[in-house]
């Protein structure tokens, strides 16, 4: 373990393998890799003191460009443990080697498959969590995507209305989906419960347009779209 302790440190994790879009982590999208949409982002934030990238493509990061050298030490590469590594392996493994190994006050978890989340709403949560953690109303966040549908089971039967007496989607009970763009959470959150949700998360919603999140080529020609659209506003 470091002798140092951050006030805070993002955790990127990088694997070179891809099931529905092969490769996906390092291919070209919007002018530039994946990868770096998002990790460009938390670099552009002065609260994210380092960025700790967790790979098994390490070659692949180089060949692509990346060097640690490059950004004054703000991100360090860590080759992934031949135990972790694998389609099958929980996240929240990957994530304990990290944290064991940098010491932080705060971690923040984000993926490279949610290169439209902005750095605006990453600054918004980090302030969100700060405030609540302190008031002693959340030990760890996650990002979520309000939905107000109608559902219905496999069989056809409703779930959440009744469609002999319909009402407004907007006026149904929302429901949140965990979006998985970002998590925040403290050593001590992480180690009570192995995860990075706590036992008092707190929920912060994004919008769908920044939520969107690259798990097959539909997904990717949605956020190579809108990658493009902000590129042309000239929008961070």
């Amino acid at each position: 373990m470091q002798d140092q302790a951050f006030k805070l440190v993002a955790l990127l994790p990088i694997k070179g393998h891809s099931e529905r879009v092969p490769g996906k982590n390092f291919r070209t999208i919007a002018g530039q890799p994946l990868y770096r949409w998002t990790l460009d982002t938390l670099l552009s934030l002065p609260e994210v003191e380092r960025v700790i990238v967790n790979t098994d493509a390490r070659r692949e990061l180089k060949e692509s460009g990346l060097k640690e050298e490059g950004f004054g030490g703000r991100v360090l590469i860590r080759d992934r443990k031949p135990q972790l590594c694998g389609d099958f392996v929980s996240m929240n493994r990957v994530l304990a080697d990290d944290i064991e190994a940098v010491a932080a006050d705060i971690y923040l978890m984000t993926h490279t498959t949610n290169p439209c989340l902005s750095a605006a709403t990453i600054r918004r949560a980090i302030a969100a969590f700060r405030d609540a953690r302190a008031k002693g109303k959340a030990d760890s966040l996650f990002t979520v995507t309000r939905i107000q549908t109608r559902f219905y089971r496999a069989d056809g039967s409703p779930v959440n209305h009744d469609p002999d007496n319909l009402v407004r989607t907007q006026d149904l009970e929302p429901w949140f989906e965990e979006n998985s763009c970002l998590y925040i959470f403290s050593r001590e959150s992480f180690r009570a419960t192995g995860s990075r949700i706590g036992r008092q998360p707190m929920l912060f919603e994004t919008t769908k347009v920044e939520s969107v999140d690259i798990d097959d080529a539909d997904d990717w020609t949605i956020a190579e779209a809108l990658l493009r659209y902000r590129q042309g506003k000239g929008s961070a």
